[in-house]
């Protein structure tokens, strides 16, 4: 039985557990099918890069915020992995941007959650269920998402960002805070005035062994000082998400014990130790998932590895 492992373009390809070995794999096919900017929806092969799909919405002044670390990633690759960008704060997780999903069993079967439309709120809602999923449930071949209005301006500031309203992003290092502010020119340079205009824009810590801690926005503050000179780290404010990077795999290793101290958890990235799972322990949900994971592939075809569920 061969065992089959979704591919896009690998910028992700290191999120949660390893990949199966042998696996055979699969692309999901690429593309913009349809754009209705009237009803703000896009419909594209899963396959289609995050860079192409925003080229192609930016000729009608429409986005769709998925913000990945690389734009050469996949449509379908970073829903799959479930990571939400850095203007979460004010655009919402990434499964809010999701209507509708197409995707292919491991036994063959060709299944549709969802529908087209912005209001649609009939069925199981199947398409947040496949988002972070890793590749366990199906491949994921299209997706409909909801397009938003893109700003006018967008310009990343330096200070504190507490008097601002609704800022995209708010991202802060322990000793500096950069605010991202979006909208019509007259209403940014407003909200601006009291911030200082950053030279360039912020960059998340890199290195061979990143991951991202999530605990509860209260604790972000708490969780960055036990952070301090172990790890480079970047949280985003309000929103509970730290980053986190190191050049050796400790550095992962004391990140997780961080966030499992104050109440979160540590997803892995890329690096970290070889007996690294991604995750660090079984999951709280794991009778639930396996369950899933049974129902949408009994064979275990699918990516087996990629989560936790033996």
């Amino acid at each position: 039985m061969d065992l089959i492992a979704p591919v896009g373009a690998r910028t992700h390809w290191e999120v949660g557990g390893p990949p199966p070995e042998g696996a055979r794999e699969v692309r999901a096919p690429d593309g913009v099918i349809s754009h209705e900017p009237a009803d703000m929806t896009v419909t594209v092969g899963a396959g289609t890069s995050c860079a192409a799909l925003d080229a192609a919405l930016a000729e009608h002044g429409q986005e769709v915020p998925l913000d990945p670390r690389s734009e050469a990633a996949t449509v379908g690759g970073v829903l799959a992995c479930g990571l939400s960008g850095v203007r979460r704060l004010r655009c919402g997780p990434l499964r809010d941007q999701v209507l509708e999903v197409r995707f292919t069993t491991g036994d063959g079967r060709a299944v549709k959650g969802g529908g087209p439309t912005v209001k649609n709120v009939t069925g199981y809602d199947l398409p947040r269920l496949l988002v972070g999923s890793l590749g366990t449930l199906g491949v994921i071949t299209q997706v409909t998402l909801r397009c938003r209005p893109r700003a006018a301006v967008s310009r990343w500031y330096v200070g504190h960002g507490g008097p601002c309203y609704r800022p995209a992003a708010r991202l802060w290092d322990g000793s500096t805070e950069h605010v991202l502010l979006e909208g019509v020119a007259a209403d940014v340079d407003s909200q601006g005035r009291a911030l200082q205009i950053a030279d360039d824009a912020p960059t998340l810590p890199n290195g061979p062994h990143r991951g991202r801690v999530s605990v509860a926005p209260a604790r972000v503050q708490s969780v960055g000082a036990a952070l301090d000179g172990r790890v480079r780290w970047c949280a985003e404010l309000g929103v509970g998400t730290v980053h986190v990077a190191a050049d050796e795999p400790d550095g992962l290793v004391h990140a997780r014990t961080v966030a499992t101290a104050h109440g979160g958890w540590l997803l892995r990235e890329a690096g970290g130790a070889p007996n690294d799972d991604g995750f660090g322990s079984r999951l709280p949900n794991i009778e639930l998932m396996r369950r899933i994971k049974a129902a949408f592939d009994p064979q275990g075809r699918m990516n087996p590895g990629r989560l936790p569920l033996a």
